[in-house]
């Protein structure tokens, strides 16, 4: 079987990297933006530090900014239905995860109406066009969704999240200009960094792991080891080393998929609104233990990507317990809760499970997870 790599067509990385809109927009002929921003990043002006550039070069746009944390299916329905009033013909994507699978899902309906039943793209669609244009902006150092095939939208109805999985939809522009995320605050770059630390060990260690994505995945463990701690203490350095880590994070698990880590938090986000990033983390340590008989040596080279010395002198259970060990020590150190007290109600537990075992993410797991599994794996936190 052959593995597949689907990148941006372009990125550009550091300090400035907002500038290149311009050039990219006039090279492609495009006319007029539709901008997904949400309404904080407006508020605060952020989003402004790209539509200045846009005004100084006398490029038109519209704003979108109706756009709510973990986007529900009403907010992808409006997005399209304010994309075609504001006759746009690319969109520039600023923001977060909401910003950027809210911008995706309707750039994939725009150009494939036949998948207005937003419920119709979970899971791999069989869309047959492109996207419009996307170009993606992160304001955080964690999501990587500028450089992934995946969007995930809430089903509030349901009380769930669906993922969905498309090569048309990856964003064609990636700008990751670390200036758009110094405004972060501590907790949100704690939990978006600690995203980025799941997405590189659920990539290094789900069933499609290959040799082109491990070195993605360890060299993002190892920048996200060295750089989270003084990123959530408003470093620049240290932050323009997350922006980053999380995108050759992004790299990688795009082409691989995750585990059941996400299928829990994307449960766990869906039904009691946990930002996403939090829940990742508190389960992150759980899930190594519980896959670790699955991994061969890969724990030996997370540690020490972790900066754990002496692996190899350690036994396999030692090095194992080494990498679990610095993770856990690293999402204590950001501030991350290490239980799930406060947050799940045990008789939500069989609904979260079958949640979770739905999730598009779950088969990629290394171990093949049972829903008693699942449903114990949710209690020990508790």
């Amino acid at each position: 079987m052959a593995n597949r790599i689907t990148l941006n067509e372009t990125s550009y990385h550091g300090k400035g990297a907002i500038k290149c809109i311009v050039d990219e927009v006039k090279a492609h002929g495009w006319k007029k933006a539709f901008i997904c921003s949400d309404p904080d990043l407006v508020k605060f002006k952020v989003t402004a530090k790209v539509t200045d550039v846009l005004d100084g070069a006398g490029l038109a746009y519209e704003v979108y900014s109706d756009i709510k944390p973990n986007p529900p299916i009403e907010n992808v329905k409006h997005g399209v239905e304010s994309y075609k009033k504001a006759e746009a013909d690319y969109i520039i994507a600023i923001g977060g995860g909401s910003s950027m699978d809210t911008a995706k899902a309707v750039g994939i309906i725009i150009n494939n109406p036949e998948f207005a039943d937003v419920r119709s793209l979970e899971g791999v669609a069989p869309t047959k066009n492109k996207s419009v244009p996307i170009i993606a902006v992160p304001t955080t150092a964690g999501t990587a969704a500028e450089v992934t095939i995946n969007y995930v939208i809430t089903d509030t109805e349901k009380k769930r999240k669906f993922v969905c999985v498309d090569v048309h939809d990856i964003p064609i522009i990636a700008c990751v200009d670390p200036d758009m995320m110094m405004s972060m605050p501590a907790r949100l770059c704690a939990s978006t960094g600690m995203d980025a630390l799941t997405h590189a060990i659920e990539g290094y260690t789900t069933k499609g792991a290959w040799e082109m994505t491990d070195m993605m995945h360890l060299k993002a463990i190892e920048i996200i080891g060295r750089s989270l701690r003084d990123s959530v203490k408003g470093d620049p350095k240290a932050r323009e080393e997350m922006a980053l880590g999380q995108y050759i994070a992004g790299m990688g698990f795009s082409n691989v998929g995750l585990g059941i880590d996400h299928s829990m938090a994307h449960t766990l986000s869906a039904f009691y609104d946990t930002p996403h990033g939090v829940a990742c983390a508190i389960l992150l340590p759980t899930i190594m233990e519980y896959n670790a008989e699955y991994t061969g040596d890969r724990y030996k080279y997370i540690a020490q990507a972790l900066g754990v010395t002496g692996t190899d002198k350690m036994s396999q259970a030692e090095y194992r317990k080494a990498a679990i060990a610095a993770v856990r020590s690293l999402s204590k150190d950001v501030g991350i809760p290490q239980n799930l007290k406060g947050i799940v109600q045990e008789k939500d537990l069989d609904f979260l499970a079958d949640s979770a075992m739905a999730d598009a993410c779950r088969p990629g797991n290394p171990r093949d997870p049972s829903k008693d599994d699942v449903i114990a794996l949710y209690k020990s936190l508790l």
